[in-house]
């Protein structure tokens, strides 16, 4: 029960944090999902600085984990979203814009996880 209680409560929060950071005023460029890709890219950076962390400090409550990677870094970042933008530009016939949002996202949110790796491995 503690560990569902530790991820919904992450949860909760990664979910309003993401909501928050969505209200703020920033433009987008030829419909560029500027938002929801930073925030993803920003969330697989933070999920590997966790695991990381996690995978050295074996005296790292379980919870706390689960609290920050299922619940935090999964309400924080979001596929769907993600999914829901890339095939609104490929019906709107920005297949450019889309084709770029979609690999970036792929690719620099693998490259974040490692990059964090790199960083927090010390």
């Amino acid at each position: 029960m503690w560990k569902l209680l530790c991820v919904g409560a992450g949860g909760f929060l990664g979910s309003v944090c993401r909501y928050l950071l969505g209200l703020l005023p920033v433009g987008t460029s030829g419909g560029f999902p500027v938002k929801t890709w930073g925030i993803n890219i920003l969330g697989a950076f933070v999920i590997g600085m966790v695991t990381t962390i996690a995978a050295r400090n074996q005296a790292l409550d379980s919870g706390w984990t689960l609290f920050l990677k299922a619940g935090v870094c999964g309400g924080f970042t979001t596929f769907s979203t993600f999914a829901f933008e890339t095939a609104d530009l490929l019906q709107r016939g920005s297949t450019g814009t889309a084709l770029v949002y979609a690999l970036s996202s792929m690719v620099l949110g693998v490259l974040a996880v490692f990059a964090a790796s790199w960083l927090f491995r010390a």
